[in-house]
């Protein structure tokens, strides 16, 4: 699960696309149609059973049975929609659930709609690979995509989709042709697919065909939020933009854009992998100048004048946004490889091959340092590679594969009823079919196991709509003696199995379960695993739900009943080469199918533990969320590659902390966590991410994330911009270690970012972006035992131990005075303008930040919580005197042990000359001021005008002498960069019921001014007295 966060692609509105939305019809009865096929899942006995849907539920509907002719000339659209409805499934209102599972089948045949498809909850829309189905839209076509994820059916809000998209999970869309040539050029934005996400989705080997007309609307992909997530083998033809996206992370590999506008626009984003793409003839290849961080390699550009577009400079804020790192990018008849947003050059590009550039924040291991240019590119193992790329490989279909060659394990005797055993069925099947050479099919059910299920080398797997492998018993429920639950191979056997689709979970207490334990050495081609998931509590079956496992933050009693697992997944040290995409290994934080989605406290030991010797394996697109001790390890191994990793630690913690309710186990390398922690700090909470006595390990980009305290969501700890302390550290760096190598590392709510034997080497307050806090490169090359740390890290109120003083007499510098200790909010900053100082927070005195702040124009400076410098020309948001005096104020400065730098929202404040806490407008002839007054974006007080080199130039005087020229007697300045007009006010917009409070922020061309504030007007009059009655 990720973050909930309300954020949209602001560049591409909905609202004209949300026009003509269809609610989806009434439930039909299918009529079954006899035709044949060569595609084996199309012909095999379709017996899949929700063993917790209503009574005669079917997982597998065919859109034909529904109605639907696919003979390019019918509408489809109803009966389309109501194969993916029927049975009572969670679409509209619904919150989430797994209890209605479905199977939405397109035989070959072109398929028109005039509406969208609406895709519901724990859907699979597939199409016949062998022949590939086409989607076509009428030429009056009325909606927002040809396939919509998430509708916005505006019940509760206009602006939310139906579901929360952070939490939409299990689903996929594959197989398909999407024809969107009929819709005119002229009409309103449209897009292909309409896809905001989370964890477990995918799309795969879908084409997307636009208009190429000039001037269209269109669009291929659309996704504007989401915690994802996983996409490939798409071709998107034509249109406007190809893509556009915007996530908290993704991995997208092997794109193809032809003829595109643009090809890539990038929103938001965290961390961001772009692996395999390929753009030929577009406009411009990516546009990334809105996203924090992407790395794009084994890509290909040809015939496009703009490679990528970024607006990073050296001296932005925030000192991350837009990190961008590329290694191995073929440029053919491409003239300008990067550009900046204002249009200059940074990169020239020709027909050459980039084999590493970057930009962003460097630690080789100590930093941060600033960079953009070339960087030496990662030196890449050979059985890592295929060519010159890193190896992949697309999850199999086995489309050329007969009917014959599938063995149905519910016609084996298996019953998938989440209630009789059936270790014996199953085993039996896999054996047996493995022997003969078949694939063996789990149909759609819950299959319930009491002892270790083996699957031997040369298996063939493949789930129908992620069937589920659930322990149960005391089997699994002795953390002293833990037990795999699915044996990928015994010890020291050699062989390759191929395992997709399908979730290994466990019922009720399992304190020794061990999901899967992958112990099979591979030579040759590599074993893989694609979309298979473990799924420890939160869903029906499981009983580890609200009812057995609630939150119980006001006590710090362990439920011993909810120990779910001993570990999601054990990668051997005899295992070798094993390729791994979209795999989601999670501990429920939230009840699936609770209609709230009510937080559980679940208990699982340990995440991904990879300890193999010989190595060589491929992480792509994984996530490892809400595990005790760590959510990836990788001990004593070498030669991986993994991107996007994506964590999440348990939101429990500190109650209780780690590693509480388990025993440290030193033989298989857990983590010592510190027996006291001292306050504030919380420094034995879940890694993320460890490296332990490791070799060769590359990160193509890692979002490692802290949201909660105790289960608090509503804490200012993980707020982009703000103190970023859930927790102290996040990844572990230990041992005898050579060749580590991350790039793009994002995280949340983490004081250290990177720490190697307890001492910590990356402050997050030294690499701010939006939200996460972004390092675009990371090496070290060699190391063991200690490191050289930072300045002043043992002392620093950001590392491993916070350190405190109770008094502390201000240094005398002069011009500056001291004015005391003052309040502060991360949602209302008393001081709004924060700088980094020389040396970044790790080097943070009260004579740096006066420093600071005096040169950038401020005359208030405040130092808060050790290594953060506050500066303005007047103190906001009601800001003042502490109520408690000084007794908050106690934290050493990181750089400064003997000086003291304010402590949690608290600053201690120095004044430059005679700097009272107000600020006077500026005295521009004929010009009043008249005070703050409210605005709305929906009903405005002025006009909107724009200044001479636009919003980064905006000043007092500029708005003034633009409003004074086109005849206004009034200007209103807002939201830093805005310039608005008139001659009376507008919409029953009057003086800010708050005073001056909202009117808070430094003029973009001017930091010394005040430009208005989110919805609040900094008004002047010209020819009109002074004062602030209400206009």
């Amino acid at each position: 699960m990720g973050f909930i966060r309300s954020a949209v692609l602001s560049a591409l509105t909905l609202a004209a696309a949300c026009r003509g939305l269809a609610t989806p019809g009434t439930e039909a009865e299918p009529a079954v149609e006899k035709r044949a096929s060569s595609y084996w899942y199309e012909n095999i006995a379709h017996q899949g059973i929700a063993p917790f849907a209503p009574s005669g539920y079917t997982v597998y509907r065919n859109v034909k049975d529904f109605g639907a002719k696919g003979d390019g000339v019918t509408d489809d659209t109803a009966a389309i929609n109501n194969a993916i409805l029927s049975g009572g499934r969670c679409g509209r209102l619904c919150t989430s659930s797994t209890l209605t599972p479905a199977i939405v089948y397109f035989p070959a045949g072109t398929y028109v709609i005039s509406t969208p498809i609406i895709d519901q909850y724990y859907t699979n829309i597939i199409g016949d690979p062998t022949n590939l189905p086409t989607i076509k839209a009428t030429s009056g076509f009325s909606g927002i995509a040809l396939i919509d994820g998430d509708t916005y059916y505006g019940d509760n809000n206009p602006n939310d989709p139906n579901w929360i998209s952070t939490n939409v999970f299990y689903r996929q869309v594959r197989n398909f042709k999407l024809d969107m040539t009929a819709i005119p050029a002229s009409a309103p934005k449209m897009y292909g697919i309409h896809w905001p996400t989370a964890q477990a989705t995918s799309l795969q080997n879908i084409q997307i065909t636009m208009t190429t007309a000039s001037g269209n609307n269109q669009v291929g992909l659309f996704v504007e939020n989401g915690s994802a997530g996983f996409l490939t083998d798409l071709t998107i033809n034509g249109g406007s933009i190809g893509a556009a996206i915007g996530n908290q992370q993704y991995t997208m590999r092997n794109l193809v854009f032809n003829n595109c506008g643009t090809a890539i626009v990038s929103g938001f984003d965290w961390e961001w992998v772009y692996q395999g793409i390929t753009i030929n003839n577009c406009g411009l290849g990516l546009d990334m100048t809105a996203a924090e961080s992407i790395t794009l390699i084994d890509s290909t550009i040809t015939g496009t004048p703009v490679g990528i577009k970024t607006s990073f400079t050296t001296s932005q804020s925030p000192a991350t946004s837009n990190s961008l790192i590329i290694e191995n990018l073929a440029l053919s008849n491409v003239p300008v490889a990067i550009q900046s947003s204002s249009g200059a050059t940074i990169l020239a590009g020709g027909t050459t091959t980039i084999a590493g550039w970057g930009q962003g924040h460097e630690y080789t291991p100590n930093g941060p340092t600033t960079f953009q240019g070339s960087i030496t590119p990662n030196s890449r193992p050979s059985s890592l590679l295929s060519g010159s790329k890193y190896y992949t490989r697309s999850k199999p279909q086995y489309e050329t594969l007969p009917l014959s060659s599938f063995k149905s394990v519910r016609s084996a005797g298996a019953t998938g009823n989440a209630v009789t055993d059936d270790t014996a069925a199953l085993q039996s099947i896999i054996n047996s079919a493995t022997a003969a050479g078949q694939v063996v099919y789990f149909d759609a059910g819950i299959y319930r196991i009491t002892s270790t299920l083996t699957i031997p080398p040369g298996a063939k797997i493949v789930g129908e709509e992620y069937p589920i492998i659930m322990s149960s018993g005391s089997f699994f429920n002795d953390q002293n003696n833990p037990k795999p639950v699915v044996q990928v191979g015994t010890p020291g056997q050699t062989g390759q199995v191929e395992w997709s689709d399908m979730i290994v979970s466990t019922q009720g207490t399992q304190a020794g379960a061990v999901l899967i334990e992958w112990n099979l050495a591979t030579s040759g081609t590599p074993s893989g695993m694609w979309d298979v998931h473990t799924r420890i509590g939160g869903f029906k079956g499981s009983n580890l739900q609200v009812a057995q496992c609630p939150v119980t933050a006001s006590s710090s009693a362990v439920n011993t009943a909810c120990i779910g697992a001993y570990m999601s997944m054990h990668i051997t040290a005899s295992a070798s080469n094993l390729y791994m995409e979209n795999n989601w290994l999670w501990t429920a934080d939230h009840d699936i199918d609770d209609s709230s989605n009510t937080q559980v406290t679940i208990f699982s030991g340990r995440g991904l533990y990879v300890e193999s010797t010989a190595g060589t394996f491929w992480f792509v697109g994984t996530a490892v969320e809400h595990h005790t001790l760590y959510q990836y390890q990788f001990a004593s191994t070498q030669n991986i590659y993994a991107g996007v990793i994506q964590t999440e630690t348990p939101y429990y913690q500190p109650n209780p902390n780690a590693p509480t309710p388990f025993t440290v186990n030193s033989a298989i390398n857990d983590p010592v966590f510190p027996t006291t922690c001292p306050s504030p700090g919380r420094c034995d909470e879940a890694w993320g991410l460890r490296i332990v006595s490791s070799k060769n390990i590359f990160i193509y980009a890692a979002g490692l994330y802290s949201f909660f305290i105790n289960n608090n969501g509503n804490t200012t700890c993980d707020v982009g911009l703000g103190p970023e302390n859930c927790q102290n550290n996040i990844f572990d760096l230990e041992g005898t270690l050579s060749n580590i190598n991350v790039y793009n590392l994002g995280t949340v709510g983490v004081v250290n970012q990177i720490s190697q034997n307890g001492n910590s080497l990356a402050n997050s307050q030294d690499n701010l972006n939006t939200f996460a806090d972004v390092i675009a490169l990371f090496r070290l090359a060699s190391g063991s035992g200690g490191v050289t740390p930072p300045p002043s890290s043992t002392t620093s109120a950001r590392s491993t131990t916070f350190s405190t003083i109770t008094t502390s007499s201000p240094p005398q510098v002069t011009g500056w005075n001291f004015l005391g200790c003052y309040s502060d909010n991360v949602n209302g900053r008393t001081l709004g303008n924060q700088v980094q100082v020389s040396g970044g927070a790790s080097a943070m005195s009260i004579e740096a930040c006066e420093t600071a702040c005096k040169a950038a124009g401020y005359t208030i400076a405040g130092v808060e919580y050790s290594g953060e410098c506050w500066c303005d020309t007047k103190f906001q948001n009601g800001g003042g005197p502490a109520s408690d005096g000084s007794a908050q104020c106690t934290m050493t400065c990181s750089g400064a042990p003997s000086e003291t730098c304010g402590g949690p929202n608290r600053l201690d404040v120095y004044s430059l000359a005679t700097a009272t806490g107000s600020a006077s407008p500026p005295a521009s002839t004929g010009w009043n001021f008249r005070g703050c007054y409210t605005d709305s974006v929906n009903a405005r007080a002025l006009i909107a005008e724009g200044v001479p080199n636009g919003p980064t130039s905006m000043t007092i005087e500029a708005c003034q002498s633009v409003c004074k020229g086109l005849g206004y007697t009034l200007a209103g300045l807002e939201y830093a960069d805005e310039c608005y007009c008139g001659n009376s006010l507008a919409n029953g917009n009057t003086i800010a019921p708050d005073g001056n409070a909202g009117c808070n922020m430094a003029c973009a061309g001017n930091a010394a001014e005040t430009c208005g504030g989110s919805n609040r007007l900094d008004i002047y009059s010209y020819g009109q007295a002074n004062g602030t009655q209400p206009l």
